[in-house]
């Protein structure tokens, strides 16, 4: 499955084994580090982070797409939908954009793919959101760039310190 509009130069598709040195190298960058839960610092954690995705993808429980820019190349960045379940009438997007491709609007891009792809795919949704600690003013930027619009500030929980945004783009 891929996913290609006709306006842009990415596509989104699942992860592939074969994307283990790209995953890793993007994962070296300690402001990616900062922001994601998950550490990938080995070949093994990027093998099961591979695996995961895979299971989750197979399980409906989430879904996460590799971003490649231009041809066919390695991926640049990551887009994912969480909690896309029918009992439930929104879900939530993540994403994170590999050092190397940051300043190219491959972000917003990139939301609004997988924010068009889970309305088409899920049409029981109602809203999509997007979450960030108030302190990451780029993802800020980024739900704004997307069409997604502040919806409030939500209390600091672990694992997250500070307070945070929720951005919410909703179903055309």
């Amino acid at each position: 499955m891929r996913i290609e509009p006709t306006s842009s130069t990415l596509s989104l598709r699942p992860w592939h084994a074969d994307d283990l040195d790209a995953l890793l190298a993007a994962y070296r960058d300690p402001v990616l580090r900062h922001w994601t839960r998950v550490p990938v610092t080995n070949a093994a954690e990027g093998r099961r982070w591979l695996d995961r995705v895979r299971t989750d993808w197979d399980d409906g429980s989430r879904y996460t797409f590799a971003v490649i820019d231009a041809d066919d190349g390695p991926p640049v960045a990551n887009v994912v939908l969480k909690r896309a379940d029918l009992d439930r009438p929104g879900a939530e997007v993540g994403y994170w954009t590999a050092a190397w491709a940051r300043g190219r609007g491959i972000a917003p891009r990139a939301v609004t793919m997988l924010s068009e792809w889970a309305f088409d795919r899920f049409p029981e949704l109602t809203h999509l959101d997007l979450l960030h600690q108030v302190d990451n003013v780029a993802s800020c930027r980024v739900a704004q760039k997307s069409g997604y619009l502040f919806q409030e500030v939500l209390p600091a929980r672990p694992p997250f310190p500070l307070d945070g945004h929720r951005h919410t783009l909703t179903a055309p």
